[in-house]
C-alpha cells in the first residue's frame, strides 16, 4: 500500500526545463485559463487538441507520463461514480440505449458523462502540472503578487497565499503519514481491503485518530519553525529572488491564449474557415 505514489497534486519535481524556469505568475495564469477552457470545450475535437497540448507541455517539462497519469488513480472511484450518475440520472430524453427498470441510459447521457469525465481528468492534470513545475516558495510568492491588488479591499494577500500553499503542500505529507499509520495497523492485524463497505469504514477509525494528532503536531512544529526564523507577513518581508516577467513568459501566455481559442471554437467552424481559404 503506497498512497504517495498515486497522488500527484502537491508534489514538486525539480527539473531544469523551460516550464520550470517560467515565472510562477505565468503558470498560475496559464492554469486559470486552461481551467476555464476545460469547461468551455463543446466537442471531442477540442478535448483531443487539449490533450495534445498538455502532452507537449509535459514533455517540455521533462515529467514522466506514467508518473502524471498515475496521479489519477485516487480519483478513479469519483470518476466512475460521476460517469454512472450522468449516464443514468441525466434525464430520459433522447435515444434510449439501455433500460434497467427505472434507470434509463440514453445516447445523450453517455456523451454528457464522457464530457464530464474529460473535464475531471483535465482539471487533475492541469493542477498537477502546476505543482510539479513550481516550488512551494515560488508558488507562494506568485500567489501573493497576484493577490496584492486586493489588499485595498481588505484581503490579506500574504496570509492567504501562505495558507493556500501550505494546504496544497500538506497533501503528500498527510498521505505519507496515513500510509505509515495503515502499515503499522496492518502489522498488528488490521484489515483494510476486505469486508463490506461499512466494515472497511470502521477499520479506518483507528487510522483517523493518530492522523489528526499527527496533523496538529506537524502544524505546531511548522508554526514554531516559522517563528524561529522570524517569518513575518507583510510588506517588510524581503525575498532572495525577485519575480520578474520576461519574454518567455509573454510567449508562454500568448501560446496558451491562442491554444485556448483553438480549443473552444467548434470543429465545424474551423472546417468552414479552412474551406473558404482560396
Amino acid at each position: 500500500m503506497e498512497l504517495i505514489r498515486y497522488v500527484a497534486i502537491g508534489q514538486y519535481l525539480p527539473r531544469d526545463s523551460p516550464v520550470h524556469r517560467l515565472d510562477p505568475r505565468t503558470k498560475i495564469w496559464a492554469v486559470a485559463v486552461l481551467t476555464v477552457v476545460i469547461f468551455l470545450v463543446r466537442d471531442f475535437a477540442g478535448y483531443g487538441l487539449l490533450a495534445l497540448f498538455l502532452a507537449a507541455v509535459v514533455a517540455l517539462a521533462q515529467i514522466p507520463f506514467g508518473y502524471l497519469l498515475g496521479g489519477l488513480r485516487p480519483v478513479q472511484a469519483l470518476l466512475v461514480l460521476t460517469i454512472v450518475l450522468n449516464v443514468f440520472f441525466s434525464g430520459a430524453e433522447g435515444t434510449v440505449l439501455v433500460r434497467i427498470g427505472p434507470l434509463v441510459a440514453t445516447r445523450e447521457g453517455v456523451v454528457r458523462a464522457v464530457f464530464v469525465g474529460c473535464r475531471l481528468i483535465g482539471l487533475m492534470l492541469v493542477t498537477s502540472l502546476l505543482t510539479f513545475t513550481t516550488s512551494p516558495m515560488e508558488l507562494t510568492d506568485g500567489m501573493e503578487r497576484l493577490l496584492r491588488p486586493f489588499r485595498r479591499v481588505g484581503v490579506p494577500a500574504d496570509a492567504l497565499a501562505m495558507m493556500m500553499t501550505i494546504a496544497l503542500r500538506f497533501i503528500p505529507t498527510l498521505l505519507e503519514e496515513t500510509e505509515k499509520i495503515m502499515k503499522a495497523q496492518m502489522a498488528r492485524g488490521a484489515v483494510f481491503d476486505r469486508g463490506s463497505v461499512l466494515q472497511r469504514a470502521r477499520a479506518l477509525v483507528p487510522v483517523l485518530v493518530p492522523l489528526f494528532v499527527s496533523a496538529f503536531r506537524r502544524a505546531e512544529e511548522l508554526g514554531l519553525a516559522m517563528e524561529a526564523r522570524c517569518y513575518r507577513v507583510g510588506e517588510r518581508r524581503t525575498r532572495m529572488k525577485q519575480l520578474r516577467l520576461g519574454l518567455r513568459d509573454g510567449v508562454a501566455l500568448a501560446v496558451t491564449l491562442a491554444a485556448a481559442v483553438l480549443f473552444t471554437v467548434p470543429a465545424p467552424t474551423w472546417v468552414g474557415l479552412v474551406r473558404r481559404i482560396p
